[in-house]
């Protein structure tokens, strides 16, 4: 097969899946009769109603759980694309709903999964191509290879321009997917300076992307994130919030902030993270770390694209940071505040814990000043200052004029009074230190052990946010391996 356009990119030939990676795909567990619907059995999919008197629909896996299967990690979801008209679909489910307005898709909810499905013809209705960007058909192939071929080519990566048949267990890869796969680089289907003014999300999905699997980009992708930076600041304020969360909460938040940083987005998005780095001496593509980034390195221990964390704890993070950075606090206020986060605002048992740790602490960290061997009522002091100072912070950060005056030391860096945390996020923020001031809360249960309860955790139980949030900055302040050898 082979398949020619205008744009002069190359196209790979379909191919089979290895058996492995097939019985990883078969967990998904969807096929299509009317529809698609669900199925039991552990030895593959059930494809007695593919093309039989029912309908006939055609059904495929596509998008970044194609890649991610390829690439043998968990997706964070599965996307599904059938011939089928979205009407189709909402008549074989008893739980399926239609959202979006521009692009209509169809969300089926089979347990406590939310499966997306979407349709060829609401697709190709809904998406316009640049009209000097002519595709050309090939003899020899027909209505269905044309129709996939032009959703991949309406897609935004090449390694999320992959479509998966788990009937034939066939890969249709029109746009290099595959190539680049191996090449581990992140490339826009079309060219980068076309894709990226057309959606200017693409930008920050592109930076996740990489973070999340450790790609680097191609020249042209590169170029073209650099100059059309700024145009990010044209999404609205919950568009913001999802894409941060999206880096941030699922395991990869480290890498990043790197790439946000070398790319110049982190001072348009994070102003008073990127006046942070500038301070710190932190170049575009330094390797070393400070302590802002080894929160978030520690944070993404925790977490997995599976695994998410609420997005109150990641804004918690940065909260807590703003705080220490504004005023350094000894290591133990440290511990004992984020003991007393833990423990629902028990002080006298965080100070007494704290007084404890016989682990020595990181010394590099201009966050942190130097033991002062406090008092016990100097300590709490200390400790519920510093509850105020976070409290505080989290205020700046929805502050719009306070966002704006982090870069004022720094003429060259561009204006940005973005603000993307909402009231809602911010009081759910606000709750996980307010035991901290107020005192131990009444009929406050501790968690028993060290397990994290993820599907609390990705709701924002107050609880088990307050029991990473703990982990992460102890972990940070207090490493297991520091000073070994």
């Amino acid at each position: 097969m082979a398949i020619g356009f205008g744009l002069g990119y190359s196209c790979h030939t379909h191919f089979r899946l290895n058996s492995s990676l097939f019985r990883r795909v078969s967990s998904v567990r969807l096929t299509c009769a009317a529809a698609i619907e669900t199925v039991d059995g552990s030895d593959g999919f059930n494809t007695d109603h593919v093309n039989g008197s029912e309908g006939g629909f055609d059904v495929y896996l596509v998008g970044g759980c194609v890649r991610d299967l390829i690439l043998k990690r968990t997706p964070k979801d599965f996307d599904v694309l059938t011939t089928a008209e979205l009407k189709e679909v909402m008549k074989a489910f008893s739980w399926c709903e239609i959202v979006g307005k521009r692009f209509p898709i169809c969300h089926v909810h089979i347990g406590d999964d939310v499966v997306e499905v979407s349709s060829f013809s609401t697709s190709a209705r809904n998406r316009s191509v640049d009209p000097t960007l002519v595709f050309q058909q090939h003899d020899g192939h027909d209505e269905k290879d044309q129709n996939r071929w032009r959703n991949c080519m309406q897609r935004d990566l090449t390694i999320n321009g992959l479509m998966f048949d788990p009937y034939a267990n066939t890969i249709y890869d029109y746009v290099g997917g595959i190539k680049d796969i191996k090449k581990a680089k992140v490339r826009t289907i079309l060219p980068a300076g076309f894709s990226l003014v057309e959606d200017c999300a693409r930008i920050l999905r592109a930076i996740r992307i990489a973070a999340r699997l450790g790609f680097g980009f191609s020249r042209e992708t590169a170029r073209a994130i650099k100059h059309l930076a700024h145009s990010v600041l044209q999404l609205d304020m919950g568009r913001h919030l999802m894409e941060m969360n999206y880096m941030l909460a699922y395991g990869s938040a480290e890498p990043s902030l790197r790439l946000l940083w070398r790319f110049g987005l982190l001072e348009l998005l994070l102003p008073i993270q990127a006046a942070y780095f500038v301070c710190d001496g932190l170049r575009r593509r330094d390797k070393k770390s400070n302590m802002l980034l080894s929160l978030f390195s520690n944070l993404d221990k925790l977490l997995a694209p599976d695994r998410p964390c609420h997005s109150s704890l990641w804004v918690a993070i940065l909260a807590f940071h703003m705080a220490v950075l504004d005023k350094p606090r000894e290591p133990l206020v440290v511990a004992a505040f984020s003991l007393a986060v833990h423990n629902g605002g028990d002080m006298e048992e965080a100070i007494g814990i704290a007084r404890k740790i016989s682990k020595p602490h990181v010394t590099t960290y201009r966050e942190l000043s130097e033991p002062a061997n406090l008092e016990h009522k100097a300590l709490k002091k200390e400790v519920l200052e510093l509850g105020s100072s976070v409290n505080k912070a989290l205020s700046n950060m929805t502050d719009t004029y306070y966002v704006s005056r982090a870069m004022s030391s720094y003429p060259k860096a561009p204006y940005s009074d973005l603000v993307f945390v909402s009231l809602h996020l911010y009081l759910k923020a606000l709750k996980i230190f307010e035991c901290v001031n107020q005192g131990k809360e009444a009929r406050f249960v501790p968690k028993q052990g060290g397990n994290i309860n993820y599907e609390l955790l990705a709701i924002g139980s107050v609880q088990e946010v307050r029991h990473v949030f703990a982990r992460v900055v102890f972990d940070t302040v207090f490493p297991l391996d520091l000073g070994e050898t």
